[in-house]
């Protein structure tokens, strides 16, 4: 429930909430800059924060795709971002037996759509005590991810988030459906618009997934404006060398602005 998650609990400001980073930990001087860059952004604009990260990238499309530089590696690297700059921190974990290992270093352990329904993974997530944060998946209604959020309250963890990220459109785009944010928000979690995944155009002929960031400020608007809890986006300080899903991600200099705009829509939203 929405009141046992601190980081939304304990803020005053009335914003949205922000899970931003880089798509996957590449090395620590790009790591640390983009964790230090939105954390001065955020504190500016009261905008409650949790630095985002994979350690690994298991859904590749292509065998020869960056996976990272190592699982223990990256996760030290994302603990010290978590000890060292004071900020809740989420990453990916894709099977059972990564749950333990990740909830060392982190504080959500985010479950990616293509996996959640999968029930050993849910509860092994729920196990750790950890904040769960659920993808809903590209191929499920709003309303059946109640069941998956079930899954982790049952296993003996109320602290469950829920994540829009598209659903699938024809064989090469996704679209968002705005009703499905209010519809999760009935369950009582708080709900996460995760806006550059949605904008991900999968399955090219390349093998490697494109995108469309010239849209990231459009539904980025549009979800605040229908009341999301919170915001998800990639970043990165330069988005076409970037090592995983550079094609629809926000080029780090371009946040603040975003941000900005950001919060103030939310302040007319939230004075109806």
């Amino acid at each position: 429930m929405i009141e046992t998650i601190p980081f939304i609990k304990n803020t005053d400001s009335g914003n949205f909430f922000l899970l931003a980073g880089p798509c996957v930990v590449e090395g620590e001087e790009m790591l640390f800059k983009t964790a230090e860059t939105i954390k001065r952004i955020t504190d500016k604009l009261l905008i409650p924060f949790v630095f985002k990260a994979s350690y690994r990238k298991a859904n590749r499309s292509r065998i020869d795709s960056f996976t990272g530089i190592g699982d223990r590696e990256a996760l030290e690297l994302l603990g010290r971002v978590r000890t060292d700059l004071q900020v809740p921190v989420v990453t990916d974990i894709h099977s059972a037996d990564e749950a333990a290992m990740a909830a060392e270093y982190v504080d959500i352990l985010q479950i990616p759509a293509f996996l959640c329904r999968q029930t050993d993974l849910l509860e092994a997530a729920a196990k750790t005590g950890k904040i769960v944060n659920i993808k809903k998946g590209q191929f499920l209604s709003p309303e059946a991810m109640r069941f998956a959020a079930q899954k982790v309250v049952d296993s003996g963890n109320p602290r469950v988030m829920l994540t829009d990220r598209g659903t699938m459109f024809g064989y090469g785009d996704l679209i968002i459906d705005y009703r499905g944010i209010p519809e999760m928000q009935k369950f009582g979690y708080p709900v996460v618009l995760d806006i550059t995944h949605s904008l991900q155009q999968p399955n090219q002929a390349s093998g490697v997934t494109g995108g469309r960031p010239d849209l990231i400020e459009t539904v980025a608007k549009a979800g605040i404006a229908v009341g999301v809890d919170g915001i998800f986006l990639e970043t990165h300080p330069n988005p076409a060398v970037a090592k995983s899903d550079g094609a629809n991600m926000l080029k780090l200099d371009y946040l603040e602005d975003l941000l900005q705009k950001l919060v103030a829509i939310r302040k007319v939203v939230t004075a109806f």
